[in-house]
């Protein structure tokens, strides 16, 4: 009845009237005509769902026309049996279900698009040779139509030649063949694109030089990992194992992986119509807040919500971003990439751990000065100072740990273990312990200190170059002119082996308790770290450990002598390891009448908070209409009031 255009074509089911008639104007036609025969009845209006184009806004309506599809049911079967057998696993393994779901009940497939790019179907059209033979091409091109050869080829050359063989004579390209000249025939291309998703399909193998026999193809095909969105397991995953199935023979990888959706810090899925975008270039580059109000402003679905999204920026972000660098924003995707749990993207997240890049800067630096550089002879199972032993089995069981998390896709999990061991471990307690070591040129365990520092380094920096790559493959470089490969290339950290120092873990870790214990009933009495005290051990001997780890209990203690004591001296504060008690003497540390008066006020405050939590939790009122996940908090409040004036009344206790 109408061409592509939407104008009514000369037929034998289209009134001459309208021939020629823009769509829109032959409807207003069709009723007009209808009304003045006298046999319109009801003219009412109707709401219906119009598409509009996104650019033109123009109306869009459906309209039958040649396409391409593919017999996908012929493909599934193969697909779906290989991810039941074990051959394709998903991870996490929920997302199974939704393949099988598509694939259970699979429709032809379309490929056929009527854009101006991508890749055009490779289908070339010529009249049959009847047709022309005897030169009637007349105006029935819909009779013609139903009689095309089709001339399906790699290339243009190779469809001219098929299309030779089939009429006879010379062939040439026409995309607007209509008639045929003497002894030559005109054929054209489909001028019809395939689906993104058909290209995409092919991706696994097309990228690699097939359907030549390549040396990429060879040894990249079949991958082992793909890593996608759980949005496009139909449109890409399952058309690529069909298509790679059907053309390779092979799966095209073994495993699946199913990475969480970036949502904001509210929970709302990140769209530039409603302006809550964060962009990955902006945190890790920063942006000004004017820049950030007019990206996030721009080409909104609603354009009247630009005010209000505005405000929100400006009072969430209100001067912009810092540059973040791309490892900070890397480390944070992956440290939150829980399976089966989506990221809400923290700003203070990234920039935590922008700061963690600045803690292995400053570990560097101080190897640096330090003189520690790795060693070709050096041997992690060897070393004989109780600390190096200790960060040597903590540093392997790391290394095996992070191993396990990656190789099981618990990238969360491995981020979070890498973290924990390079800042705690290593920075915050190794680097402390072994000072007194390093400063003293003298010591017997300097050079091997030196060494076991620059070799854990370098663990380090491997374990973590997959979710820090350009911080760890700067620092990699710096700790050592003479590296024959960089980090990227460098092999996985191996599992040493023969390391077993479960008496130097545990020795270490009752020097950490004490320290930790130490500093906390100081940090308590609010005594400055600045002032040194005395420790008295209230015990018949010192511990032998005591004398071992002397050198590092004093300055990281704030420790200025350790003696034996028959009883705690009044007032002193008290912490217990192992069953001993050690005691610090307050005398010349504080003002007891201040701190006193300081203790009653902090205890008075939350005294105060916990008697407003009690008449809200009691109140039947709030807690039968508040939300429950304000309740919770209220009791969480409540407990930790409880367990600060436990210690603040414990302080005023030891204080008195």
């Amino acid at each position: 009845l109408m061409d592509e255009r939407g104008v009514m074509v000369d037929s034998e089911f289209m009134p001459k009237k309208y021939v020629g008639m823009d769509r829109f104007q032959a409807r207003k036609e069709v009723v007009k005509d209808i009304e003045e025969e006298g046999c319109l009845l009801l003219i009412e209006d109707k709401k219906v769902m119009q598409p509009f184009g996104d650019r033109s806004g123009v109306i869009i309506e459906p309209m039958l026309t040649d396409q391409w599809f593919v017999a996908a049911d012929k493909l599934s079967e193969n697909a779906i049996n290989k991810v039941n057998n074990g051959s394709i696993k998903f991870v996490p393994d929920n997302w199974k279900k939704t393949y099988d779901h598509w694939m259970n009940d699979i429709q032809p497939w379309c490929i056929s698009r009527q854009l101006w790019w991508g890749h055009q179907i490779p289908v070339w059209y010529g009249y049959a040779k009847d047709i022309i033979k005897d030169k009637t091409l007349n105006n029935k091109k819909d009779d013609n139509k139903k009689r095309l050869i089709e001339f399906v080829a790699q290339s243009q050359a190779e469809a001219i030649s098929m299309a030779e063989a089939y009429y006879g004579c010379t062939v040439r390209i026409d995309d607007h063949a209509d008639e045929a000249e003497n002894k030559v025939v005109k054929i054209w291309r489909d001028q019809d694109v395939l689906d993104t998703w058909f290209s995409s399909g092919l991706w696994s193998f097309s990228t690699m030089g097939w359907p030549k026999k390549t040396e990429e193809l060879s040894r990249f095909y079949p991958t082992s990992t793909l890593v996608t969105a759980f949005d496009i397991i139909f449109f890409w995953v399952a058309r690529m194992i069909m298509l790679g199935l059907h053309f390779m023979d092979d799966v095209p990888f073994n495993d699946i992986y199913i990475h969480a959706l970036v949502l904001d810090e509210q929970g709302k899925k990140m769209s530039k119509s409603i302006g809550n975008t964060l962009d990955p270039l902006d945190l890790i580059d920063g942006v000004q807040i004017d820049e950030l109000i007019l990206k996030r402003t721009r080409g909104l679905k609603n354009p009247d919500s630009a005010p209000k999204i505005a405000k929100a920026t400006r009072k969430q972000y209100p001067e912009g971003f810092e540059a973040y660098g791309a490892d900070a924003l890397r480390f944070t995707l992956a440290s939150m990439a829980g399976q089966g749990r989506n990221i809400r993207l923290s700003v203070d997240r990234i920039a935590g751990y922008r700061n963690f890049g600045t803690k292995l800067w400053s570990a560097a630096t101080f190897g640096q000065l330090n003189k520690c550089t790795p060693s070709n002879s050096f041997s992690p199972k060897d070393v004989n100072h109780v600390l190096n032993k200790w960060i040597v089995s903590k540093a392997s069981k790391t290394i095996e740990t992070v191993t396990n998390f990656i190789e099981s896709y618990r990238f969360n999990d491995s981020a979070d273990e890498i973290y924990k061991f390079s800042w705690d471990t290593f920075c915050s307690w190794y680097l402390e312990l072994v000072k007194p070591i390093l400063s003293d040129s003298h010591n017997a365990f300097n050079r091997e200190t030196r060494e076991t520092f620059a070799w854990v380094f370098d663990q380090i920096l491997k374990l973590l170059h997959p979710f820090m790559p350009f911080i760890t493959e700067e620092l990699w470089h710096n700790l050592s002119a003479n590296r024959d490969k960089m980090l990227i290339v460098s092999d996985w950290p191996e599992l040493p082996v023969g390391i077993n120092e479960e008496s130097s873990v545990s020795d270490v870790e009752w020097l950490q308790m004490l320290i930790t214990n130490l500093r906390s009933v100081r940090a308590d009495m609010n005594i400055p770290p600045s002032k040194m005290a005395p420790l008295l051990v209230l015990s018949a001997s010192l511990d032998k450990k005591l004398n071992l780890f002397a050198d590092q209990l004093k300055p990281m203690a704030r420790v200025s002598s350790i003696s034996l004591s028959g009883d705690v001296p009044r007032g002193a504060l008290q912490t217990v390891v192992d069953g001993v008690t050690y005691a610090i003497p307050l005398d010349g540390l504080l003002d007891k009448t201040v701190e006193r008066d300081r203790l009653n006020k902090e205890i008075s405050k939350i005294e105060v908070e916990i008697s407003k939590i009690d008449n809200k939790l009691s109140n039947h009122a709030f807690v039968s209409n508040a939300p429950e996940k304000v309740v919770v908090l209220q009791k969480d409040r409540k407990l930790s009031y409880l367990n600060e004036l436990e210690k603040l009344n414990l302080a005023l206790v030891n204080l008195n």
